[in-house]
Formats: structure tokens, sequence, C-alpha cells
């Protein structure tokens, strides 16, 4: 395992809510990132964040630790759900949210 891998696997196994984007909540660098965001933000649970486009080695591993080749990725307790589109499609039917009760996590507060 590349010195990225472990780091990521790090990373995705030390938080439960855990989402690779390309820039930062405040400040997201492109439209999926954001909608990730605002999909999160919205559900009300507490998350984390991976900036790609501060570190080269995160941003071309990510892709190949999930076997998934776009940015967002969102990871709950260790498992990869998806990209922005996935994650749009499950909050539109409830499945995110319940997805994130399942696991045991509740809105921020």
């Amino acid at each position: 395992m590349s010195d990225a891998q472990a780091r990521i696997a790090d990373l995705v196994n030390s938080n439960d809510v855990l989402l690779f984007m390309k820039g930062t909540p405040l400040f997201p660098q492109c439209g999926f990132s954001s909608r990730a965001i605002a999909i999160l933000d919205h559900l009300g649970v507490k998350y984390e964040t991976v900036d790609v486009l501060q570190d080269m080695e995160i941003r071309n591993g990510i892709k190949e630790f999930s076997d998934w080749p776009t940015i967002p990725q969102l990871y709950v307790k260790g498992e990869f759900l998806g990209g922005s589109d996935i994650m749009m499609e499950m909050f539109e039917a409830g499945e995110l949210h319940q997805t994130l009760a399942d696991a045991g996590l509740t809105p921020a507060a």
C-alpha cells in the first residue's frame, strides 16, 4: 500500500462522516463539492472534509482507493457511498438520512 493509500485509509477510518472535495466547506471549488456540502449541512450531521486540491497524492489516490473516478466522494463509517449525484439521489429518496441514522449519527448539536 502506498503512503497516499495509507493516509487515505487512516482518514476514512478515523472520521464517521468524511467528504473528499475540491475546496473547503466555506469555499467549495466546484459545483459538485458545493452540492455535497449543502446536502450534509441540510442534514445537520457532523462531518469532516479533505481538500484534494491541497494534496495531489490524495487527489489521485482517492480515485484508486474507492475505484471511483470523480470527486467529491462521501464516506460514512469507513464505507464509500458515492459522489454528489448519488448523494443527491439518496438525499431525495430519504436514504442518506436513514443511512446516517442507521450508523448512529445524529444531527450535530
